[in-house]
């Protein structure tokens, strides 16, 4: 074993965090961990871990599962294509017979990158293949000086060779654990305790002063800027909902009436509720006009900040009288049974303000 193998390990059998996926080698059960954990702190990951196992306990009753139930279990993890994938993944598996047991096999299945093929193959199968995260990014950068942007298609070669090369091969189970719990915390990304840290004496950015600089990145992600408006369209104990079925943010999740625009249009009642108006129907002949309609404006200018765009939203309410009231595009249903559907945290933040008691 490699000395820097050999200290990562000895760190980690003191300082482990103790974690049920890590008790298994059944790797459908690795499987879910790694793929809750992707853009999930673990702290708050783990009750989702435990929840979605207790409901989908082997790959064969999550492929046989309703994909809006899967959604709903996955509600408020956010990166909502980690549930599509998974779910579309456990089909697969599930067709096979069996979870694969080959490396490339994994990394063929729907949303498995080499990082998630790596940590199954090694933790239920002690295959050799090195995980390279976010994590391992920064600990190798700092240890060995790396200054070579993590996100460029050179640096990402570099940084696998070198993990490999430093991989614990005939323990790379543990090994793998280790440098992960190394970098989530010891090699922290602020402020890491270096005077601790088993590694320091070898650190080559320690040594140069860099420990604050390094990983290097070399592409900022361009934010795009998008403005939704949500009407929770009210008939009696009813409203109107929708499945986003567009290949777009939330996909497969459920929303109340939303009129997205190219501008900000806080303020703009009058104009918003006409846009609203024009996309009502009414199939019982009723006689309706802005006198017999309520509209609120619930909470206007609400930032909601996605990896790749900001969502700017204006929630509002609309109360109907009694009738036929029709929405193309979406569902009646009653307000007692919103709970059932899966929804964005966006929209979920929304249906708390509606739907608080003696509002």
């Amino acid at each position: 074993m490699n000395e820097f193998a050999n200290r990562l390990i000895d760190w980690y059998k003191i300082n482990k965090r103790d974690l049920p996926w890590r008790k298994t080698k059944d790797p459908y059960r690795i499987w879910i961990s790694e793929i809750i954990l992707q853009q999930t702190r673990v702290a708050q990951g783990y009750a989702y871990y435990l929840r979605f196992i207790q409901r989908f306990p082997d790959v064969f009753v999550l492929a046989s599962a309703d994909e809006d139930e899967v959604m709903k279990y996955w509600q408020g993890l956010g990166y909502y294509s980690r549930a599509r994938n998974l779910y579309a993944a456990a089909k697969s598996i599930a067709e096979m017979g069996a979870f694969p047991k080959d490396y490339e096999k994994v990394l063929a299945l729907k949303g498995i990158g080499e990082y998630t093929a790596a940590a199954i193959c090694s933790f239920a199968y002690d295959l050799p293949y090195a995980v390279v995260d976010g994590n391992v990014y920064r600990i190798l950068s700092r240890w060995l000086g790396m200054d070579i942007p993590i996100d460029s298609n050179q640096g990402k070669k570099q940084f696998a060779l070198a993990a490999n090369e430093l991989l614990d091969k005939d323990s790379p189970a543990i090994y793998n654990q280790a440098i992960m719990d190394f970098g989530a915390l010891q090699c922290t990304p602020v402020s890491p305790d270096c005077t601790i840290c088993p590694l320091s004496d070898s650190c080559m950015a320690l040594a140069q002063g860099k420990v604050d600089t390094l990983p290097v990145k070399k592409q900022k992600t361009k934010m795009k800027e998008r403005f939704f408006n949500y009407i929770y369209v009210r008939v009696g104990t009813y409203t109107f909902v929708r499945k986003r079925t567009a290949n777009d943010i939330w996909r497969n999740l459920y929303e109340p009436l939303l009129l997205e625009t190219e501008k900000d249009f806080s303020g703009k009642d009058e104009r918003l509720l006409q846009k609203v108006l024009d996309v009502l129907k009414n199939n019982d002949g009723g006689v309706w006009n802005h006198q017999n309609l309520f509209w609120k404006p619930i909470k206007e200018d609400v930032k909601h900040v996605l990896s790749h765009r900001i969502v700017h939203a204006n929630f509002y309410e609309l109360v109907l009288p009694e009738g036929e009231w029709e929405i193309l595009g979406y569902q009646k249903v009653s307000q007692d049974e919103l709970y059932k559907f899966a929804v964005s945290n966006l929209v979920s933040h929304f249906f708390s303000l509606i739907l608080e008691p003696n509002h």
